[in-house]
């Protein structure tokens, strides 16, 4: 009697044909898989392409994009350097023009002051004080300068008058009221340029 294991199927037991009979993945089955597996891999090749194509496109856009903003950060930046150096220049020759037109006042005043060596007539130096100021508050009245108005006996108002001090008033009547000024006040445009320094009587 042989001692070999018997090597036929029994029933029901599943042999080597069986099973490659029974496997989802047969031949014919694996066959098909690779033929997807290749047209997957052609679809995905022109679909590589394609977005190879839409990222060349992006970048050339991107790169007009990037060059227009340094353009434009550039032109802007120079703009803003122009504009301070503008504003700095105008701030500091805002009053060019008024400064021109004192210079002939203070020539009057040098030779006014060459005359008054050379002269004992007291009448002449004080009108060439007067013509002086004269030319002096037409050339301010031009730009807007007007002197206020004289306001002694009239009631203190803080939107024209800064009080100095405060003295007795010389009557009952002029009581919180303007009694003497020490600097007289003016105004630009209507707008207070220096307020008048006044006493206020009590």
């Amino acid at each position: 009697m042989s001692n070999r294991p018997d090597d036929t199927p029994r029933t029901g037991e599943q042999g080597p044909l069986a099973k490659s009979e029974d496997n989802p993945l047969g031949p014919s089955s694996e066959a098909a898989s690779g033929h997807r597996i290749d047209d997957a891999r052609i679809s995905d090749g022109s679909e590589l392409e394609a977005l190879k194509a839409e990222l060349d496109v992006q970048r050339t856009e991107h790169d007009a994009l990037h060059d227009k903003y340094v353009r434009l950060f550039a032109e802007f930046d120079n703009f803003r350097k122009r504009t301070a150096k503008e504003r700095l220049e105008l701030i500091q020759f805002a009053g060019e023009n008024v400064l021109q037109d004192l210079l002939p006042v203070l020539d009057d005043m040098d030779r006014a002051i060459r005359s008054n060596d050379s002269t004992d007539d007291i009448n002449a130096v004080k009108e060439g004080f007067q013509l002086v100021r004269s030319k002096l508050m037409h050339i301010l009245g031009a730009q807007g300068v007007r002197s206020m108005e004289d306001p002694i006996g009239k009631d203190f108002d803080t939107d024209h008058h800064e009080a100095v001090t405060k003295a007795p008033a010389p009557s009952n009547a002029m009581k919180g009221k303007v009694i003497d000024v020490l600097e007289k006040g003016y105004t630009l445009h209507d707008r207070v340029l220096r307020f008048a320094k006044v006493v206020v009587g009590e």
